[in-house]
């Protein structure tokens, strides 16, 4: 198995204000932990600068240009209640969609067989013409085009396990059946959606966890709903939408998950891909702000996709 990392400098310089939860230390922590000696086998690439065109793929340019003219000259500007943009922002974004393509092409041209993107600003609450928590850009959506748009893919699997409901990647496919959506997530908890009822084409998937559940909860609704989804749907790439605020010491929710449960749910997510998608997948960061919980979480995600 080679396994791919995607990680770069710049995602340092996204600055967000003092306290908040979205901090360059979330990747720190996860640089510290993948120094470990047993993944010495990863294959450590520096991320590229993605084509801005690109972002086309999952928003209008209108809003393009919004989110670029927002973005100061120095200091720090709120772009809602609790997003904002420090004047590396567009860098590191830019460089974010980069490294989530170039995921895509290495998965597809057999460079790696799977590949995990260390990269923020995160995306997924990132609505077709919205910027929202914490994310500019939808980096999972983007990914997704860009396996249909370059490499022919007619089915493409996004599978959000973020604690936090994915309402912009369900927003840019809500009417798109050659995109599945799958989400688990805590509800009631920002930002509202991810209802049972909420279907979209028949290709929104979504498995509303209540307060303080745990990993039982967690495994029988990856069993009973997003596994079968994704046998239905037999996608030609998996991506995950890789958040890890569900681990019990994350502030920001009430879901008690731990590191076995993140490497289990690789584990099954790997096997669909290996039925259905010649074993390709792409995970990209989103959430996880409990730096231990985050590190220990991404450490056994990783781990699993380098065991194969």
């Amino acid at each position: 198995m080679v396994t791919r990392l995607y990680s770069h400098p710049i995602y340092l310089e996204h600055l967000t204000p003092p306290g908040h939860p979205e901090r360059p230390d979330r990747l720190r922590a996860i640089e510290r932990v993948l120094e470990d000696e047993k993944f010495a086998a990863l294959d450590r690439v520096k991320a590229p600068e993605g084509d801005p065109a690109t972002i086309l793929y999952a928003h209008p340019k209108s809003f393009v240009d919004k989110v670029r003219s927002a973005i100061p000259e120095e200091g720090i500007r709120s772009v809602d209640a609790d997003t904002s943009v420090s004047p590396k922002s567009w860098q590191a974004a830019l460089t974010a969609i980069g490294a989530a393509n170039a995921a895509v092409d290495d998965v597809f041209s057999g460079r790696a067989d799977n590949v995990f993107v260390a990269s923020r600003p995160p995306g997924h609450h990132a609505e077709k013409t919205t910027a929202m928590g914490f994310c500019l850009f939808n980096n999972a959506a983007i990914a997704a085009r860009h396996a249909q748009k370059a490499h022919g893919a007619e089915r493409v699997a996004i599978v959000d396990w973020d604690v936090h409901h994915g309402n912009g990647t369900q927003d840019i496919f809500w009417d798109d059946p050659s995109v599945l959506y799958c989400s688990t997530h805590q509800m009631p908890l920002y930002p509202g959606t991810g209802a049972l009822s909420e279907t979209g084409a028949g290709n929104i998937v979504n498995a509303p966890l209540a307060p303080r559940s745990g990993s039982d909860v967690f495994r029988d609704a990856f069993l009973s709903r997003v596994l079968p989804a994704l046998d239905d749907f037999a996608p030609d790439l998996i991506i995950i939408s890789a958040g890890f605020d569900a681990h019990h010491r994350d502030p920001l929710a009430e879901i008690n998950l731990t590191e076995d449960d993140f490497d289990w749910a690789t584990g099954q997510l790997m096997e669909s891909a290996d039925r259905h998608a010649r074993g390709r997948v792409v995970s990209l960061l989103e959430g996880g702000y409990d730096l231990q919980g985050l590190a220990f979480s991404v450490a056994a995600h990783v781990g699993r996709m380098m065991k194969g």
